[in-house]
């Protein structure tokens, strides 16, 4: 099972609909399909948030109202509210990326829900009271608040990857074996002598840089077809610039 699919996203009395539209959007980047409402007001500008919510439509469709913060995580194992005022009752809140795999791991077994707050003042100490856990985005002391919609994706992004949805893509060429790195190597050496790039006295020292610089990070077999060929492409350049200097008449004064 999915995990995400039992992670809801619960807004309290959100003030603009284009932020509950761009928080579908950032729902949905993330995997995320469930959104409630929980005792939103009725001037909810609804065109706006069909506006921001792009691709993200159906999960605004799809949303769920609730009349209270209890009525819309009443199901839920695990509560989490979004905060970031400090204070006494709000001072266990840790960051995100530091509940994301107890929430993946509940979500596996049981609704939770991710409670964010109205955009003017977040959510009150009534509202706390519903919540199991406290979230607190780290950001910088100077200007601590984030967007409704930053704040969800922040939360999503990391409830995303502790569930294991993301796979980096894989590199489709393999590691360049050393025989072949060897071989690109003596062609680049061969194509700097050639375009005046170094001398035969001074080639052993430049070429241990130029394998530091290449040592760097893995070469692909592809990679190194590529850097061969410049190697070829260069060393073919410095020889015809040759030819032409020789075959061209002396100069007179």
């Amino acid at each position: 099972m999915n995990p995400l699919k039992n992670v809801r996203i619960v807004l309290v009395s959100p003030l603009y609909g284009g932020n509950v539209g761009s928080v579908c959007r950032a729902m949905k980047n993330m995997g995320l399909s469930q959104l409630a409402l929980a005792a939103p007001r009725p001037a909810l500008d609804e065109e706006e948030a069909q506006r921001m919510a792009c691709h993200a439509a159906d999960l605004l469709r799809r949303r769920r109202e609730f009349p209270t913060l209890k009525d819309a995580v009443a199901d839920c194992g695990l509560v989490v509210g979004t905060t970031v005022r400090g204070g006494l009752y709000r001072a266990h809140s840790r960051a995100p990326r530091a509940w994301a795999e107890r929430l993946v791991a509940a979500a596996r077994q049981t609704p939770v829900a991710l409670v964010f707050g109205p955009e003017d003042n977040g959510l009150g100490n009534e509202d706390l009271a519903a919540c199991t856990q406290l979230i607190r985005i780290p950001s910088a002391p100077a200007y601590p608040s984030l967007n409704l919609s930053h704040a969800a994706m922040v939360c999503a992004y990391e409830l995303f990857l502790a569930a294991g949805q993301y796979e980096a893509p894989a590199e489709v060429s393999p590691e360049a074996p050393a025989a072949m790195r060897e071989n690109m190597f003596d062609k680049w050496r061969q194509a700097l002598l050639v375009v005046g790039f170094m001398k035969e006295d001074k080639a052993d020292h430049m070429m241990l840089a130029l394998r530091r610089i290449f040592g760097r990070s893995p070469l692909t077999v592809k990679d190194v077809k590529v850097l061969v060929g410049i190697a070829r492409q260069a060393r073919w350049c410095g020889q015809e610039l040759q030819k032409q200097r020789a075959a061209a008449p002396p100069r007179r004064d």
